[in-house]
């Protein structure tokens, strides 16, 4: 059976079902603006998006790109509805939900990130997996049907866990986003568990995208969207919200041509190489002026006509796929299936030889590496402490007057932790929420390379 519009557009909100929306202010835009001043939004200025810890004040960082990638969603979401308004799949004015929805998901799906990029999601797993081969401490106790949670880190699970349960979390649900944005946030709609238990090559299984900690609360906004799923139970699969594509699609437009825009003014590509690749996705012939505009000029210029190109593809790539995507068939990108197909596999290519192996670049990762393990071998401690204690923080403050020192002195929220699988999220919430900048600041202070300065 296909998805529905009236339930897949469903403004009520997670732990609040009956929210009922006011004159003006759409659930949606009562999402943006949560979203936009939210803590863990306002630290995506001092988190990497793909060059590290850079002083080029035009190179993207995460909160710029997310600003980014939702005005090209809002571009998807109101030319999508406008085209299913004219053949009668919405009604008039669910365009602009559309839109709104989609432009909130798109500055919102980042918000997991952890500090160092890519690289810090693969840093942070990777001391996990470690913990876990040892054997011992914390991380021994932790079931291991849940532990590829923490062996794989995903930003995108680690993102609805700050929406659903961290940020405003004194109250149920957290920022209490509508069920729609939710939904359209979600692009891999499971959990590690049901990943694994999984069969198949669905596209919404490439990664996973709910912590066990979160399923419920996950199930609860996939069953107000009418979201169809495979299986039951553990093994839960659920299909993805149509708009998630366009959501992915904004993101892929946005990174791939920027990215290489941003390599272009750090000088890991040439700006000529770069504006040819940009004529490419235009796929329009110079004008006869265009060549003697500065070359900086002319890149910002075709970068601008490639974004509108690319939108145009990947809406009629969604038309195209409309009723596979309706069912819950569809089980590919839009990008991958569009007029640009080629073209951004061309800059997939040319990202992966060219910018993500960039010295510069690779040296950063590395020394984020450092941080990051240093970081966690360090606090790790603090909660094995803390478990000797029965997870009575305030015994272990009284018992430990270095951890209580270094409670106060970066605010570590120890609410909510009980056992060892709560610890270990806690211990990923707080290390994945630091900046670039302010992860290197703590590991700093806690070798005692602070300066007298």
């Amino acid at each position: 059976m296909a998805m529905e519009w009236d339930r897949l557009l469903n403004p009520g909100r997670l732990c609040r079902p009956d929210f009922e929306e006011k004159p003006g202010r759409p659930a949606y835009l009562q999402d943006y603006d949560r979203i936009l001043f939210s803590e863990p939004f306002r630290r995506l200025a001092q988190k990497t998006q793909v060059h590290p810890l850079h002083c080029h004040d035009h190179v993207h960082h995460r909160m710029i790109h997310s600003m980014e990638t939702s005005s090209v969603g809002r571009s998807l979401g109101i030319q999508v509805g406008q085209k299913l308004v004219e053949r009668g799949s919405l009604t008039e004015g669910q365009q602009h939900v559309m839109a709104g929805v989609v432009q909130a998901a798109c500055l919102v799906h980042d918000i997991g990130n952890p500090p160092f990029g890519h690289s810090g999601e693969d840093s942070i797993g990777e001391w996990f997996a470690r913990q876990f081969a040892s054997g011992t401490g914390l991380a021994a106790a932790v079931p291991v049907k849940v532990r590829p949670e923490f062996e794989a880190f995903e930003g995108n699970a680690q993102g609805f866990r700050i929406v659903a349960r961290l940020e405003m979390g004194q109250r149920e649900g957290g920022m209490r986003l509508s069920y729609a944005t939710l939904g359209a946030f979600s692009k891999y709609p499971c959990t590690a568990e049901a990943k694994a238990l999984s069969s198949g090559n669905y596209v919404g299984l490439k990664k996973f995208g709910v912590f066990q900690s979160e399923r419920d609360l996950f199930a609860e906004a996939a069953t107000a969207l009418g979201l169809p799923s495979d299986g039951t139970g553990a093994a839960q699969v659920w299909r993805r919200h149509p708009l998630a594509f366009l959501v992915e699609a904004a993101d892929d437009i946005c990174y791939r041509i920027l990215d290489i825009e941003d390599a272009a003014t750090v000088g890991d590509l040439d700006s000529d190489l770069v504006a040819g690749i940009l004529e490419d996705i235009t796929g329009k012939a110079n004008h006869p002026g265009d060549a003697a505009m500065p070359l900086r000029d002319r890149v910002g210029m075709l970068r601008a006509m490639a974004i509108g190109a690319a939108i145009e593809s990947a809406v009629e790539a969604f038309m195209a796929n409309y009723d596979a995507i309706m069912m819950g068939e569809f089980s590919d990108g839009l990008m991958e299936v569009s007029t640009k197909a080629d073209a951004f596999a061309k800059l997939k290519e040319i990202s992966n030889a060219r910018i993500f192996t960039a010295r510069r670049k690779t040296e950063l990762e590395i020394s984020g590496r450092q941080v990051l393990h240093g970081l966690l071998d360090h606090f790790v401690g603090l909660y094995e402490d803390l478990k000797a204690c029965g997870w009575d923080v305030e015994a272990l403050k009284a018992r430990h007057g270095y951890w209580a020192k270094l409670i106060r002195a970066v605010d570590l929220d120890l609410r909510g932790v009980t056992d060892e699988y709560t610890a270990l999220h806690s211990l990923g919430d707080f290390v994945s929420g630091m900046t670039d900048r302010y992860a290197v600041k703590v590991r700093d202070m806690v070798e005692g390379r602070i300066s007298q300065g």
